[in-house]
């Protein structure tokens, strides 16, 4: 594999440097219903010390959530949204350095997580369902991470047919950077993801990690977020909690064929596992 081309994403000040080595993001669920971690930090006590545990355990991103995206969730109100992550990153933000990303498909979310303290917005939507997004992250300046999905999570396991998949993922992507760019994001402060288990087969999951090279033509830092996903359990039959071998396998071939940043629940051993990565790679 060639070196991975360096970026510097602005998020509201922050200089995120992308290239010289893996980033990190660690996920946060404050929800009761998420796939792996669903009600384990729906309390905001537990979900502050969660997050400074996330960073302490070397996360360089810290990725929120009040809205499970897992198939066939159901929708959470604007409001109860805000609710849930709001005083978790007003708090969490006085307690840690790296930055907060603040994961929604909604534009008023962003925007209330934006103003408590997120410094990067990770739609799963790609911009698909509220392009007010857009308007937002050039508003504040914020980093904006666009990810493929077909539909949405309540419908998107039953859209997963494609003619070429890795054609399709691009063209989607070269989307919403122009939808994005429109608004008035910069280019230099978007990230693209193509959405391992959004609306995608288990076979279409493995071809994007073998593949995920192509994405380079979209001309952004890729993020990808493979962990505890349900194809590494139907190929190894393990449960959820018993995911994190097959979520490095998946990480680490991801970083091989150019990931800028794993988006992980298990941070301290994807951590050692990206850093031994970038070692090889570097030779």
């Amino acid at each position: 594999m060639k070196a991975r081309k360096r970026f510097i994403i602005d998020c509201r000040g922050y200089k995120l440097v992308l290239g010289e080595k893996t980033r990190i993001m660690g996920v946060l669920n404050v929800t009761p219903d998420s796939f792996s971690d669903g009600g384990e930090f729906f309390d905001i006590k537990k979900a502050v010390k969660r997050g400074i545990e996330i960073e302490g355990e070397g996360a360089d991103i810290i990725d929120i959530g009040g809205e499970s995206t897992r198939p066939y969730s159901n929708c959470v109100s604007a409001l109860e949204q805000i609710k849930r992550v709001a005083p978790v990153i007003t708090v969490l933000k006085k307690k840690i350095k790296i930055p907060i990303s603040i994961d929604t498909s909604n534009s008023r979310v962003a925007e209330e997580a934006v103003k408590a303290g997120a410094k990067i917005i990770n739609d799963i939507t790609g911009l698909g369902n509220d392009k007010d997004i857009a308007r937002v992250a050039a508003k504040y300046k914020t980093g904006l991470c666009i990810m493929h999905i077909k539909g949405s999570p309540q419908n998107m396991q039953d859209k997963a047919s494609y003619k070429n998949l890795m054609q399709e993922i691009c063209a989607w992507l070269n989307e919403g950077v122009r939808i994005a760019m429109r608004a008035g994001v910069s280019e230099k402060r978007i990230i693209i993801d193509p959405g391992i288990g959004f609306a995608k087969t288990t076979r279409h999951n493995l071809q994007i990690l073998n593949n995920l090279y192509l994405l380079n033509d979209v001309g952004r830092p890729i993020l990808i977020g493979p962990s505890r996903k349900s194809f590494i359990g139907k190929i190894l039959n393990k449960p959820v909690n018993e995911r994190l071998i097959g979520t490095i396998a998946a990480s680490v071939i991801a970083i091989a064929n150019g990931a800028h940043i794993v988006r992980v629940h298990d941070i301290k051993e994807i951590k050692q596992a990206a850093m031994l990565a970038d070692a090889i790679l570097k030779i």
